[in-house]
């Protein structure tokens, strides 16, 4: 029997809390906006079977605690990871400033072939503290595709994902992997169950 997807690629999305991780994999799995502020405990994926130039790709998204007392349960989950969305909020400067923290833990974590891209969200925000400039200048000191976002007004979310994907696959084919692979099972022990979510009121956070 054919496969539905011809690969699984595994993806973290990292970054601050609050700076919009779960609402951004809400809004590229589900296509759809929560305007409340959903604090991740621990960690939860999605998954989406994505068109990639004619080949089902199945991207198995995490989406990840930034909150300081999960950051070691977290490591765990680099294990692999194929690819990283870095996030950080326009609005927070604190988000922004913490970016090489998160590439340095990804250095110390992940797969030396893991692709990243970084992503600034909340670009249709009038409270904008970083500018465009700010993050293209680390993405290019960092060699990293760059986006910036809006989970509200569904700007580059897909586009930035696409581009992760690509990346991934150029990396595979690097490697000399086959186009289509049986995916990894999944170990259902390190997820996290839906009710583990707290959901609290607040547009802005989102």
């Amino acid at each position: 029997m054919a496969l539905d997807f011809a690969a699984t690629y595994k993806i973290l999305v990292l970054g601050d809390s609050n700076v919009g991780k779960t609402c951004i994999v809400h809004r590229f799995c589900d296509e759809r906006y929560y305007d409340t502020y959903i604090s991740t405990i621990g960690i939860d994926f999605k998954q989406k079977i994505v068109n990639l130039d004619g080949v089902p790709i199945k991207l198995q998204i995490w989406d990840t605690a930034g909150q300081e007392r999960f950051r070691t349960l977290t490591t765990a989950y680099y294990r692999g990871a194929m690819g990283i969305l870095l996030l950080y909020d326009v609005t927070n400067l604190e988000s922004f400033n913490h970016i090489t923290y998160w590439l340095q833990n990804i250095e110390e974590n992940a797969s030396p072939h893991v692709i990243t891209v970084l992503a600034g969200n909340k670009c249709e925000s009038n409270d904008r503290i970083v500018d465009t400039q700010g993050g293209e200048k680390i993405a290019e000191h960092f060699d990293l595709s760059f986006f910036e976002v809006s989970c509200k007004n569904n700007i580059n979310i897909e586009a930035a994902f696409m581009n992760l994907a690509r990346k991934i696959r150029e990396k595979r084919e690097q490697k000399g992997y086959s186009l289509i692979d049986h995916p990894p099972e999944e170990n259902t022990d390190l997820l996290k169950p839906k009710t583990d979510i707290q959901i609290r009121a607040c547009s802005s956070t989102c």
